[in-house]
């Protein structure tokens, strides 16, 4: 695969939503309940509408299904990804059905004539094409290739792929490779960054559960995105999807890359403390939406991190012997008792 395309990064539109070169990363997940429960669907994408969700990738299994897909498209403002696998019949239907993108998956998506009807469909209506490499599927002949590199295996699947719509004269693409391995999901990215400019989708796969899958999820996504790589993430956890969004958005702001909400800044606490620090941290997260989303909150435990560790801060809060201090930029401006907290914080918002 000599073909380098243009070097410079792309983009692609899906629902006139841009993903790629000039965008910012966005943030995706995947519908955990099946679309046949179309009450409980809309149910879970009215959540994730609320959460800020800007991709939302639906499992379609079933050309019976294809009234369901057709019905969520129209009932929601979330670009959707039909979810494709095995049968291409699925991809052409979902395209039918009005769907803007869909995911096909190399490691069980061989058949070329039925590849070609699908590029064919998505030309002709303008549907984004995501080439889906997961380390679980993979055919044993990319191992044997790769000589058992899954990093290398997962860059061939793609690839494979990527040529055929060449052939088809087909660009309009998302790529992806991931596989449960931090370190073969980071290599494999490596090289697809490196040798193409589509937008490129980024996770590690099957992260698991609790803090587990956080972790692993946010120390994987994060190697990536700090070397440039990756233009949407989903952070693929064994919990609910609008679980995989917060964890998703905080990832991206704690790395400075997108900002979703004021941040907030807690002492992990000492013997020195002041207050119960996770009460009072309690009462300001309810509330934290309400505050510009370019400002910092800070709540400390005792005067030691307090107006001086925490003056950049544009509003803070410390224990004090006799309850609370507020401060802002570390200057005191108001001060209250511990029960008065919630009450005192109301009516600052009220005054932003």
């Amino acid at each position: 695969m000599k073909r380098m395309s243009d070097k410079k990064g792309r983009c692609v539109f899906i629902s006139g939503m841009g993903v790629g070169s000039g965008y910012p990363v966005r943030v995706e997940t995947m519908l955990k309940v099946p679309l046949y429960n179309l009450e409980e669907v809309v149910s879970k994408v009215r959540e994730l509408e609320r959460e800020g969700c800007e991709l939302l990738r639906v499992a379609f299994p079933s050309l019976e299904l294809k009234e369901q897909l057709q019905c969520l498209i129209k009932s929601t403002n979330i670009p959707i990804m039909a979810d494709i696998h095995f049968d291409p019949n699925l991809a052409l239907s979902a395209i039918e059905a009005g769907c803007p993108s869909v995911r096909i998956n190399p490691g069980n998506m061989k058949n070329k004539k039925a590849l070609r009807e699908i590029v064919s469909a998505a030309k002709e209506r303008g549907v984004v094409i995501r080439i889906g490499a997961n380390g679980g599927s993979l055919a044993s002949s990319f191992y044997e290739r790769a000589q058992g590199d899954q990093a290398k295996a997962l860059v061939l699947a793609v690839e494979e792929q990527i040529k055929l719509m060449w052939d088809e004269g087909f660009e309009d693409l998302i790529i992806s490779a991931k596989a449960t391995s931090i370190n073969a999901t980071l290599k494999a990215n490596i090289l697809l960054k490196q040798r193409y400019p589509y937008p490129l989708h980024i996770g590690i796969t099957e992260a698991g559960p609790g803090v587990h899958g956080v972790t692993k999820s946010s120390v994987g996504i994060a190697l990536m995105l700090s070397q440039g790589i990756g233009d949407t993430i989903r952070v693929s956890l064994t919990d609910s999807s609008v679980k995989e969004i917060k964890v998703g958005q905080e990832i991206l702001q704690a790395l400075g890359i997108r900002r979703f909400r004021a941040d907030l800044v807690s002492c992990p606490t000492c013997g020195r403390k002041r207050i119960d620090v996770q009460t009072l941290v309690k009462a300001i997260e309810p509330v934290l939406d309400k505050f510009p989303k370019d400002w910092t909150i800070a709540v400390m435990g005792c005067e030691v991190n307090g107006p001086k560790e925490a003056s950049s801060a544009n509003l803070g809060v410390a224990g004090t012997l006799s309850g609370v201090v507020f401060f802002q930029h570390g200057k005191i401006v108001g001060k209250c008792s511990v029960e008065d907290i919630e009450t005192y914080v109301k009516t600052l918002i009220k005054h932003l």
